[in-house]
């Protein structure tokens, strides 16, 4: 490391023997490498460790500190979080689980500045009648998509209804316009935890993830539902011509109790 250190430039020995070269260092040194070396295991790299030793003032170093506090302890939530995740795993495999029912992974979702349309249509099979007007709406405007894949349906209603549902269907855009017409621009809510689920198929098979999920939900009462559930399609009838290969996401809101 102390060789490692003079190639970095962060600890340069007193002086190099010119015939063994052996690197030596002075008594007045200690103390430098005992800040090094106090940094290194606290979780310092070598860039972090020089701005410190340049700036070992009270303030500096504590400002640092609690810098490096604030990381380690995002890296243990994030570690925390992992180790729940493989023990739900273990789990559904003693409990033969995984292989019938949805894989459900848990990620956070920000926000988005969409064009949205909102209804109440006659079922959820009418949804594509939504998503004309909006596409209409925006080729006769001249409205460019921010990212293909960020358009989704987001669904108003508490519980599931076989007719009048509520849905608004949202286009993530570049820049916000003037809504007029029903068509709004707003931005969507950021979701820490949003539970999803890919539904392989034709749409008639999302009713069953639906179940898998409450099946999932069910099993890991650490999670509770919160928000209005999402759709997102992946793959469908503009983009693939068979429906067994559709693709689907189901993303639901969720929070630890």
């Amino acid at each position: 490391m102390l060789r490692y250190y003079d190639e970095t430039g962060l600890l340069k020995p007193a002086q190099i023997d010119k015939f063994t070269g052996y690197r030596i260092y002075s008594v007045e040194q200690i103390p430098i490498l005992h800040r090094i070396i106090f940094l290194r295991d606290s979780g310092f790299n070598v860039s972090e460790i020089s701005v410190a030793i340049s700036n070992w003032d009270n303030e500096a170093i504590t400002a640092q500190l609690k810098e490096k506090q604030r990381e380690i302890e995002a890296s243990i939530m994030l570690e925390k979080e992992k180790l729940t995740k493989i023990a739900v795993a273990i789990n559904d495999i003693r409990e033969g689980n995984i292989s019938t029912h949805c894989n459900v992974s848990l990620k956070s979702v920000p926000s988005y500045q969409v064009l949205s349309l909102r209804e109440v249509i006659p079922n959820y099979f009418c949804e594509g009648a939504l998503w004309k007007k909006l596409y209409d709406y925006m080729n006769s405007n001249n409205i460019h998509l921010s990212q293909p894949d960020n358009s989704f349906a987001i669904y108003h209603d508490e519980e599931y209804k076989e007719n009048g549902v509520d849905v608004e269907v949202c286009v993530a855009v570049d820049e916000m316009g003037i809504s007029k017409n029903g068509f709004t621009y707003r931005e969507t809510e950021k979701v820490d935890i949003m539970a999803c689920a890919m539904v392989y198929g034709p749409y008639e098979n999302i009713t069953g993830a639906y179940k898998d999920f409450a099946f999932w939900l069910a099993h890991h009462n650490q999670y509770k539902m919160l928000g209005q559930n999402r759709q997102i399609c992946h793959r469908g009838p503009w983009n693939e011509k068979e429906a067994d290969k559709y693709l689907t996401e189901i993303q639901i809101p969720v929070v630890k109790q």
